[in-house]
């Protein structure tokens, strides 16, 4: 119990517990790595409002769960309740909507480079609604050279020539564009509050399984096919890259702040190409390692510049 306390804390960010937060955030990196891959699976037997209303079920549940083990209290002010919903939208609903529908069309290694401008977004926000947390120069050059290091790991040069339509690309830049509004949205409203990570993740993924539930009976006529690669793909996207990678999540942005927690995206698709070497026999070439010293290179200068 000490253990799972650690890694789905029923307690605020505490600064004894802040060492902890580099293993969540490799953690996030890695089950986050893998989301796009466990979208494109579900996308066989499923539409895309489907994938977004499998995963946030299976993450729902899992948290709901967690919630009764661990006995972990919930707000009764309609108001907490009311901000916590407006983070799901802009963490939940909209981007497990968008990423999904893009990737019927593109290349899940296209959407993954789109989601790794997550940070920018989120810097642009943060320059606008945050003015005690705007990035110093040291944090955007951080962010710049995280975002150089993304683009040498996956090539793009040699996927835009046939990445899918427009459209399904400016749904991936909507997507991060709705996270980077999220993260501010959860530093500036959600964390002052003194939550419990696990009761913010909950309510969160609760609030936006309910809605894409409710989407889905109501307009979606598409016919599951639900294969064991299907239902396994959601279960992982559910419980770890939904239920328990949102706890951390909520951690980390309340520990860090919203720019470097949103840092994160950068090393997913890094993750993304290990896995698919290591797992699939895919080739590497020369430039993903070098992309991904200059991924972590990016990150570690961020770091030091929110210091």
């Amino acid at each position: 119990m000490i253990l799972c306390n650690y890694w789905v804390d029923t307690a605020t960010v505490a600064p004894a517990r802040n060492r902890w937060l580099p293993l969540q955030f490799v953690a996030l990196a890695l089950v986050w790595g893998a989301s796009f891959l466990f979208i494109k699976i579900g996308l066989q037997g499923l539409s895309a409002l489907q994938v977004a209303a499998a995963r946030l079920d299976f993450g729902a549940l899992t948290l709901v769960s967690l919630i009764l083990l661990l006995r972990v209290p919930l707000p009764r002010q309609v108001k907490v309740w009311g901000h916590i919903a407006v983070v799901s939208l802009t963490l939940c609903v909209v981007p497990f909507v968008l990423y999904p529908w893009a990737e019927q069309t593109i290349d899940s290694g296209l959407a993954s480079i789109y989601n790794a401008a997550t940070p920018l977004m989120t810097t642009l926000v943060t320059l606008i609604a945050l003015r005690a947390e705007r990035p110093g120069r040291m944090q955007l050059l951080g962010l710049a050279l995280g975002f150089v290091g993304v683009c040498v790991v996956l090539a793009p040069w040699q996927l835009l020539g046939h990445g899918g339509p427009v459209l399904a690309q400016f749904a991936c830049l909507g997507a991060t564009l709705s996270y980077g509004i999220g993260f501010v949205y959860m530093r500036k409203y959600v964390t002052p509050l003194g939550l419990p990570a696990l009761t913010v993740a909950g309510i969160q993924v609760g609030v936006g399984a309910v809605l894409m539930t409710v989407v889905v009976a109501l307009v979606d006529r598409h016919r599951m096919d639900a294969t064991p690669a299907v239902v396994l793909s959601m279960v992982a996207l559910g419980v770890l890259g939904t239920g328990l990678a949102y706890v951390w999540n909520t951690r980390i942005i309340n520990g860090w702040g919203a720019t470097a927690a949103s840092s994160v995206t950068y090393l997913t698709p890094v993750i993304g190409v290990l896995l698919g070497a290591l797992l699939l026999s895919e080739r590497i070439g020369w430039h993903e390692p070098l992309g991904g010293a200059i991924v972590i290179a990016g990150i570690v200068l961020s770091r030091r510049g929110s210091r």
